[in-house]
């Protein structure tokens, strides 16, 4: 590592160690309830907002933002240790290629992790989503163990691993240990490749004590039963029931329904669909995230919005993989919450899996601008109001949104850019979210009120980059 980049990284250390109240001044702000002009946010020394106050007067001690300013995003759903592969599935591995031959190379490449690269691949990814806007991140965790099965000397060194990349990089996580207990539906002893998954109950539970004890302050636990398919009923009730004893307001996500075969078998094997199913079985509610959710009947749907769980949709993973498309239009509707991800880490690009969802219903019903609302008309304002609203819900931290009592995690939009000058507001956000990649028009990222990233640069992406070729060079050797 250079002198230079030493020298940011402690300076970065230093003020993640001893945090100071601010205040920023934006003339326009996304507020949850949409646009405000002339609005002061100020925070305290543990970055929480203390008041977010429309119309009001500039002062000269009070720094401007360099343009709209909007709330951070929560990414709902991440496999940090996939982004060391992605690209790199890009060709047909099976006669009729899909989700499932695409699961058999993510295996092999899951079974060559170490500690090591998993910390170098998640340091670097989360350097990545900051840069894109996102400012917290759920991590659903389910490479726990050796190659073997067998623990490592301290059971919880993989999950340490993650909260550490994300405490060195400044981004909120949730962290979601996985319960793993089977192959399929009837409860079918696991695969070779799938044995570093697997967990007992109790010790998944034990894993979450021990880890509420190392946690830093932008840290939050809870917990991923897997799928229908790799945790039987009474496992998951066990588990729901020791994680409530542990914290009755930690968040549980589950993959769910993302292929018509996952479908199909959970129908042969229950007589019922899955999200009908689970609906049936536990108590889900706004705790609960529902990850992909993409093949749901209209009853299902009804249900689910009416739970207040969070669907999580991740589009460009979803259309990596050949999922399917996710019927937002109904589903938002009736009031259903949604949040999104960059799951498999095929994209790591906020504008892109807001555009790819808007885009994917167009395709669908042939129509535009499917996803504007009464209240909002500007089909951006209601995707980023809506993804930042729920991926807080899914993440159970304070991050929903630019008002007093949460988290002050923003970004600021470069208003002196070519493509966003002399634009209003919406429009500004529109063509960032349409036009754009994204990155190129941020101008700012906070994460409890600390910069981590300004003109698009992260202090540690120097030499987390380095790490992560180095780290991804050795796992391709292998």
């Amino acid at each position: 590592m250079s002198a230079d980049a030493m020298r940011a990284d402690a300076m970065r250390a230093d003020a993640m160690r001893n945090p100071a109240a601010g205040s920023l001044f934006a003339g326009d702000a996304l507020l949850p309830d949409g646009w405000a002009r002339n609005v002061l946010l100020r925070w305290d020394a543990k970055g929480m907002l203390t008041a977010v106050t429309p119309d009001t007067m500039p002062t000269s001690e009070v720094p401007r933002a360099a343009g709209p300013v909007l709330p951070g995003m929560v990414n709902l759903h991440s496999h940090a240790f996939q982004r060391g592969f992605a690209g790199l599935t890009e060709f047909r591995s099976a006669e009729d290629d899909s989700f499932w031959s695409w699961r058999a190379l993510m295996y092999r490449f899951a079974q060559r992790l170490s500690p090591d690269t998993l910390e170098a691949i998640a340091t670097y990814l989360y350097i990545e989503m900051l840069r894109a806007g996102y400012t917290s991140v759920c991590e659903f965790h389910y490479v726990h163990h050796q190659p073997d099965g067998k623990s490592y000397a301290d059971p919880g060194e993989m999950s340490l691993r993650l909260l550490r990349a994300a405490e060195k990089t400044g981004i909120g996580i949730t962290l979601l240990p996985v319960l793993y207990q089977t192959s399929g539906f009837g409860q079918k002893g696991v695969l070779d490749e799938q044995r570093r998954f697997v967990y007992r109950t109790d010790a998944v539970l034990a894993l979450l004590q021990r880890l509420g004890k190392q946690c830093h302050g932008n840290a939050r636990l809870g917990l991923a039963p897997h799928s229908l398919r790799a945790v039987p009923l009474d496992s998951l009730r066990e588990a729901l029931d020791g994680l409530a004893a542990l914290d009755a307001q930690a968040p549980v996500h589950i993959h769910i329904a993302e292929q018509q075969q996952e479908v199909n078998q959970c129908l042969a094997w229950t007589g019922t669909r899955p999200v009908a199913w689970l609906l049936d079985h536990v108590d889900v509610d706004a705790r609960w995230c529902l990850v992909h959710a993409t093949h749901m009947d209209w009853d299902e749907r009804r249900r689910l919005a009416a739970s207040g769980a969070v669907a999580g949709i991740c589009p460009t993973t979803e259309a990596n993989l050949g999922d399917g498309v996710f019927e937002a239009s109904p589903y938002l509707e009736q009031g259903g919450w949604w949040g999104i991800g960059s799951d498999s880490h095929a994209s790591v690009s906020v504008t892109e899996e807001l555009r790819l969802f808007e885009y994917g219903q167009r395709l669908g019903l042939q129509r535009r601008n499917v996803l504007a609302s009464d209240a909002h008309g500007q089909v951006a304002d209601r995707l980023y109001l809506g993804a930042s609203a729920g991926g807080a819900r899914a993440s159970g931290r304070p991050v929903a949104g630019l008002r007093a009592g949460q988290q002050a995690d923003f970004v600021v939009l470069d208003g002196r850019h070519p493509s966003l000058a002399g634009l209003q507001a919406p429009q500004a956000l529109a063509t960032h979210v349409f036009a754009n990649q994204g990155h190129e028009t941020l101008a700012e990222v906070r994460c409890a009120g600390l910069p981590l990233v300004r003109a698009g640069r992260h202090a540690l992406q120097d030499s987390a980059g380095a790490a992560f070729v180095q780290a991804r060079a050795a796992l391709l050797r292998e």
